[in-house]
């Protein structure tokens, strides 16, 4: 069996205890609370992570891309959601054939993706649910008030080919109290209006953890909770030690006491750093951070008693794993020093 000393650099590692166990915690912890667990599948885009969720309880996945769902179905993956505004005819099409061949649910936020969808499906025997997407703070998609919500919602309803299928949003960090007000509001509402609210879907790993059994939420979508990483880590999720996925990367230089450069920059170790004051940081080299990138150049700043030698392979966790996933066309599972299968990332770059 291969080990990790006969990978390239850079490469990405998945240790499958760990991401198996991170499975395992977020299920426990749904079940506990009632909720319905669809893990999004941006974070591994792999049908191997995606059929593991499922059997250890999930009712489905969630997926952002027509391409990424198509690759799934054609994995056996049964119960797919795409909450994400889908609008024009080539994309219409493949929707319905995707719903033709899957248990499917989508969303919209506006008449205009709404009448491309109530054009396209017409079938009253075989509906497609759709949910309203609600801004509840973040400033993305979204209504931006419970009457709209309601008249998006009276609108579906009429259609011939869609049901409506329930409220939908992706809340502001740390402000999941907001989203839960709102959406409380908005299913009253609906109440009141004479429809009937009973999926309520809600999303990211940071949060889900403050969920609690008074949650008007029905169904979490949570992402990055398969691998973690430092910014989840900095939002108190787990430890370094939870993480799963690691950057192989290799020393290829060391101009100064203080700093070392590795083979792995910014098409490697992404720039988006949410927020964090680096692009991440060495496992097990204490002092040990990535302060700078370039394209295939990642600059360390070492202090304390951190010290590297050119030649030597380091493991990098990053700050955004979601991103560094699809930098990479393949990954490799591995149990401590061995790898135990290589797998391509089979939902990387498709369109739609």
């Amino acid at each position: 069996m291969p080990s990790i000393d006969d990978l390239d650099t850079p490469a990405i590692l998945i240790d499958v205890g760990r991401a198996e166990a991170n499975i395992a915690r977020a299920q426990a912890h749904a079940d506990r609370h009632g909720l319905k667990l669809r893990p999004h599948i941006k974070t591994h885009k792999l049908p191997y992570w995606a059929k593991k969720q499922v059997a250890a309880g999930a009712i489905g996945i969630t997926c952002q891309k027509i391409g990424e769902a198509e690759v799934m179905a054609d994995a056996g993956l049964a119960d797919i959601f795409l909450p994400y505004n889908i609008l024009g005819k080539a994309k219409l099409e493949r929707l319905k054939a995707l719903h033709r061949r899957v248990t499917l649910s989508v969303t919209s936020d506006s008449m205009a993706t709404l009448d491309g969808l109530a054009a396209t499906f017409t079938d009253p025997g075989h509906r497609l649910p759709v949910l309203v997407e609600c801004d509840t703070g973040a400033g993305r998609c979204g209504v931006q008030s419970t009457s709209e919500a309601i008249a998006l919602a009276k609108e579906i309803d009429k259609a011939r080919g869609i049901v409506f299928g329930g409220l939908m949003t992706y809340p502001a960090a740390g402000r999941a109290g907001e989203a839960e007000a709102w959406l409380a509001d908005a299913r009253q509402a609906l109440a009141a209006s004479g429809l009937a609210c009973e999926r309520i879907s809600s999303g990211g790993t940071p949060d889900m953890w403050r969920s609690g059994e008074d949650s008007v939420v029905t169904e979490y979508r949570p992402g990055t909770y398969i691998y973690l990483d430092r910014y989840q880590v900095a939002k108190g999720v787990g430890s370094l030690d939870d993480c799963a996925l690691t950057v192989l990367s290799t020393v290829v230089s060391h101009p100064t006491p203080t700093r070392a450069i590795l083979d792995a920059g910014s098409k490697a170790l992404s720039s988006d750093t949410l927020g964090l004051a680096d692009f991440g940081e060495l496992l097990g080299v204490l002092g040990a951070r990535v302060t700078g990138l370039s394209e295939e150049h990642g600059n360390v700043t070492l202090s304390g008693d951190a010290r590297l030698r050119i030649g030597e392979r380091v493991r990098v966790v990053p700050d955004h794993a979601c991103v560094v996933s699809n930098l990479f066309d393949e990954v490799h599972l591995i149990d401590g020093e061995k790898v135990l299968e290589t797998l391509p990332v089979a939902a990387r770059g498709r369109m739609g």
